[in-house]
Order: C-alpha cells, then structure tokens, then sequence
C-alpha cells in the first residue's frame, strides 16, 4: 500500500479545471443543452409561486370563477414542463457523467499498465482495482449529482428569491437573515467530510486488496486453516470502514441540518414581521402565500446545495486518489530518437550491469553473454539475480550502472514495443486470462491462420489434449486457466510462444511445477520451441540444463562461473558440487543432512 503521508493535496479548484480541460469540455454541447433544460425546470418552481397570489386572491379571496379554469389550466402545464425538462436534463447529465467516469478508467487502466515493476510492487492489484473501479464510480455518482444541483438547483434558488423580492423585499431580508451565519460551520463540516472521504477510500482500497489476496490464495487459506484469521482481519478493516462511513454521513448531513434550523428562524421572522402587515391590510393573503411558497421552495433547493458541498467533497477525495495515479511518473519511457530493432537472431550482453531495490542491492557489476541462436542456462541461489535479467531484458526495469545491448544496440535505444516484440517468455507461472483456447493462444495477433495455427498447436501439444475439450478451441479456460492443468496451461503458453514466433526466448522455471509425465511432454516442446532462436532458461533443477550451450553460474549478482555442463563437471567447482548433490537427492529416497542443507542455503 502506498505511503499515504506522501500523497499530493489537490485544491478544488485544481481538481475542477483538471476535470474540465481534459474530460469534461469534449461534452459542452450535451452539458449546453442539459443547462437549458436546467433553466426551464428552475424556472417552474418561481411559476408555481407567482400562480399563488392569483389563487388565493382572484379565485378563493375574490371567487372569480372565470379564474379558476385558466389557473388550473396553467398549473398543469407548469407540471408537463417541468416533468419534460427534468427527465431530458437528468438523461443528458448522465451521458456526460458516465463518459466522462469511462474516459477516466481508460486512462487510469493505460497508465498504470505504463508504470515499471517497482510501482506494482508498492501499489497492489486490489487498491488499483478500486482506484479504477470504485473511486470512479464514486466521482461518475456524484459528479452527476453535483452538477444537476448545482444548475437547476442554483437556477431554481435564483429565481424563487427573485420572487419573493419582487413581494417584498424586507420579508426576503429577514428570511435570510440566518444564512451568513451558515458561513464558518459549513466550512469546518468540509473539511471534516473531506477528510473521512479520504480514509473511506484508502480503507476501501485496503478491503478489496484483502479480497484479492485471499481469493487467489484460497487453496493457502484452505490447507493453513486460515478462514477464522482472514475474517478476522477483513471484519476489523470493514468496522474502521463503517465507522469512518458514518463519520463521513454525519459531516456531509451537518450542512442541510443548518439550513433547516435557519430557514426555520426566517419563516418565523417573516411570520412575526409580515403577519401584521396582513391584518392592517397592507399586505393581501396571495401576497402572502407567494411569498412563503416561494421561499418554501427556495429553501429545499439551498438545502440540496448545501448537501451538495458536502458530496463534493466525497467526489474531491477520490479524485485525488485518482489523480495521484495518473501524475505518478513514468520510469520507463520511449527514447527520444528510438532506434530500430535488430534484425535476425540475436546476440545479447550485460556489461557491469548495476541494480539495486531500495538499500538491496541485486546486480553488482554483472557481466555475460548469451550467443546468438544457443542456449544459455543461469543457475544460482535465490536472490542471486536470475529473474531480475529477464526484467532487464525486456525492460521491465533499467539499470542503474551498466548496459545491456542485443546485437550492441542498447535495449534502452528501441521503442518499448519493438524491444518486447523481440521476446516470448514462458514461465512456471503459466498465466491464462479468462477466455476461450483461441484467444489466449492468439491474443492480439490479427490474421493467424488456420494451418499456422495448427502447426503450432502439434509443436506444443496442444493438439494432445484438444479432442478431450467438449468445445475445442472455443474452450473457456476460467479464471487464470483453472479449467486447465497446469501441464496444459504451460502448452497453452508455449503455443502462444511458438506463434509470435520471436528471435528470443525466456524460460523461468517453466517445468519445476509439473509432474514427470507432464514434464517430459512440455520439455519436448520446449526443445522445440527453442530451436533457432536466441534462448535464456532459469532453472534450478540442473538436469533439466545439461544440453544447454553455455551454463552461468550467478551468486550476489555476480558471474562465479560458466562453460558447459561436461566442462564444469570435470574441473569441479561449485556447479560440480551442488550438481551431483541434486542428483543424489533425485535418485535417493534420502540424503544426509548437511548436504540438503548446504542445498537450500546455495539454491534457495
């Protein structure tokens, strides 16, 4: 989770022109027309209340019954236009709420899919989930509810004050008397909601980071008994949710509880002051019920806005959120003048290549070379840097010290497109989205035909296991391929592999999860797979490497020694070492203990 203390302090003002240069103006004319429809249904409200003083006086006072039929008439048609004005306004304004909420997740979802490694591994899949989904959500609800208060709600205000001025103006005076009043409270009560709104969306992001580790490691909770103890922690995260939601309620209802205690003190005012100009006469009945009408509804709509301020400040505080995400740098950029990728299989090298997470430091000075069209295979300890040379090579990651060049052209030359187009990875981790056969095999590649596609189908033996699918090809793999083995989801991605048919290739642990039948089958296809292209493998099982052309032996993050199998084996050394202790633990029921300890200590 992102240190909060760090996080950027927006303005409203700043958030708002933000939400209007980049979002919001593309949707003027809808916004325009929305406006007009406002208007019209503000200005109802100050009808209905001029149509009391000829009510009261012409028809009940007066009983001129040639009134009461064009007043009736009128009355009717002031509901039809309202009703017509509000629906169109409030179709419009949606439009323009989810469009803009649309926009917003778009942008969030490319950005973040921009940002390097180290910023997913401070910011976890469920609080960016949240930033695009719920806080989005939260800004699309309010935003719409902020803009239709703050037109035809304002609009009405005006017009229903224009009113009662215009009956009279001292009576008008003395029913706002109470509103400067309103002034510092509604201050505070904003920045009060602001604040909760704030931790009720970090708390969220925190709740739907919970659910997403729990449901991806369910088989874990399972076999560690672990139920009662993630309830336990989503339980307390959900009490300091609710808890800081109803916090966020009480300070957002403060501001329209005010209004009602104030508009309160003007109506008895007003009673007090203009009921005596009615008995004297100075004053008529419809004069009268004009006048509070027009103020009765007038302080419904100032009652809405200022509950409104308060949803404003809910909506600022997930749009902080969100800008926060979209302003976050990105680390890894384009080169000004891009260069274009090699050509043909390439030779790839690290030279003094330095990194380091935070204090740690993972490469130190690491140099190698992986020829051209052979197999090379990194062996070592965990932590000894295996794995962060694949996120070097396809930049995922840039080095701090050092470079790393495929053919001498520095990865950091080419576009970040045409640099991973150089790459197919196969990992222990075979990750499958949740789609048919065809589309994980496939993804973006447009045009693949059906004889190339069955080609590779039989290289990676997709094909063996094929007929068994009820649907083929068409075949839903579930969620992260969970309908499939994991001997099937790593054919599945070989398959992927072969048909980007790329000049290099990755290989991390891509056997170590499977089971010896399933093995020998991937293994093939992997044999295949490789041929003809530039080949990286991270292995820790060493039987699995012995073919390979060159063997790098990494520890610290350094090279400590390499060659081939055969030549590493008869000078000795540690890969002789630790390669005959791993065959006698793969070929005995036992070994002593000093040697599966000093093992676990080399290879983690």
């Amino acid at each position: 989770m992102p240190d909060e203390k760090n996080t950027q302090t927006y303005t409203s003002k700043e958030l708002l022109r933000w939400l209007w240069r980049d979002y919001l103006r593309k949707h003027l004319g809808l916004m325009a027309l929305a406006v007009v429809f406002m208007v019209i249904e503000g200005s109802t409200l100050g009808a209905l209340a001029r149509l009391m003083e000829p009510m009261f006086d012409r028809v009940f006072v007066a009983g001129q019954e040639d009134a009461l039929l064009w007043v009736g008439l009128t009355l009717i048609g002031i509901f039809v236009l309202r009703a017509i004005a509000g629906v169109s306004q409030k179709v419009l304004l949606t439009r323009v709420a989810q469009g803009t909420a649309a926009d917003l997740r778009i942008d969030l979802l490319e950005r973040m899919m921009k940002q390097d490694g180290a910023f997913h591994q401070t910011h976890p899949p469920g609080f960016l989930i949240q930033r695009v989904q719920s806080d989005v959500n939260a800004v699309s609800d309010v935003w719409r509810a902020v803009i239709t208060g703050a037109g035809r709600d304002f609009i009405g205000l005006l017009v229903l004050l224009g009113v009662a001025i215009s009956i009279d103006p001292v009576w008008a005076l003395l029913a706002c008397v109470g509103i400067p009043v309103m002034v510092l409270p509604a201050a505070v009560a904003q920045r009060f909601v602001r604040r909760r709104a704030r931790e009720a969306r970090d708390l969220g992001a925190d709740l739907a980071t919970r659910l997403d580790e729990v449901f991806h490691g369910i088989v874990q909770v399972k076999l560690n008994a672990l139920e009662t103890y993630q309830t336990r922690q989503y339980r307390d995260l959900t009490g300091r949710f609710v808890n800081t939601e109803v916090r966020a309620a009480f300070g957002n209802s403060a501001i329209p509880g005010m209004v009602d205690i104030l508009s309160g003190i003007g109506f008895m005012a007003v009673i007090l002051y203009g009921g005596s100009e009615i008995i004297s006469g100075d004053k008529t009945i419809g004069q009268f019920m004009t006048f509070f009408t027009a103020m009765g509804f007038a302080f419904s709509p100032l009652r809405r806005l200022g509950g409104i301020s308060g949803l404003w400040q809910i909506a600022a505080a997930a749009l902080e959120r969100i800008r926060e995400l979209l302003d976050a740098p990105l680390r890894l950029r384009d080169p000004a003048h891009p260069v274009a990728p090699p050509q043909g299989t390439p030779e790839i090298v690290l030279k003094d290549v330095a990194l380091s997470y935070g204090d740690t430091p993972v490469l130190r000075g690491l140099s190698l070379t992986a020829e051209a069209g052979q197999t090379t295979a990194l062996v070592g300890a965990s932590g000894a840097g295996k794995s962060t040379i694949f996120n070097l090579l396809t930049r995922l990651i840039d080095p701090q010290q050092g470079e790393v060049t495929l053919c001498g052209v520095a990865t950091t030359d080419m576009a970040l497109a045409d640099l991973r187009q150089l790459f197919s990875v196969v990992t222990q981790e075979a990750l499958l989205f949740d789609a048919s056969l065809r589309e994980n095999i496939v993804l973006d590649q447009k045009d693949v035909s059906d004889a190339r596609l069955q080609e590779v189908l039989e290289a990676a033996h997709v094909a063996d296991f094929l007929p068994n699918l009820e649907n083929g090809l068409e075949t839903m793999v579930g969620p992260r391929g969970s309908a499939l083995s994991g001997g099937q989801r790593q054919r599945v991605v070989i398959a992927r592999a072969l048909l980007r048919d790329t000049p290099i290739l990755l290989l991390d642990e891509a056997t170590s999860a499977l089971d010896a039948q399933s093995e020998q089958i991937v293994q093939a296809a992997l044999d295949r797979l490789s041929e003809g292209r530039t080949t990286i493998v991270i292995a820790h099982r060493l039987a699995t490497i012995r073919s390979a052309d060159r063997i790098i032996v990494l520890d610290q993050g350094r090279v400590v020694d390499q060659g081939t199998h055969s030549e590493m084996i008869e000078r000795g050394g540690l890969y002789a070492d630790l390669y005959r202790m791993q065959f006698q633990d793969e070929t005995k029921d036992g070994s002593p203990p000093a040697r599966r300890s000093l093992w676990r200590r080399v290879f983690g």
